[in-house]
């Protein structure tokens, strides 16, 4: 596997298992490596954020 490939493929890996955005995962990847451990520990961290302050803030409504 090619390291784009292994980058591609734990990136949808993530958002899958954790829920943040596709863009979220990749620039954790980018950020922190290919470290599954570190992967998950932060986009977890990313996930309960953006769940604490949906529930603070109720979800987005478009005009």
């Amino acid at each position: 596997m090619t390291g784009e490939n292994q980058t591609t493929s734990l990136v949808k890996r993530l958002v899958e298992q954790t829920g943040i955005t596709e863009a979220q995962a990749h620039e954790l990847a980018l950020l922190i490596g290919l470290n599954w451990n570190s992967l998950m520990r932060e986009a977890k961290l990313i996930a309960a954020r953006a769940r604490a302050e949906l529930a603070q803030n109720g979800p987005l409504v478009e005009d």
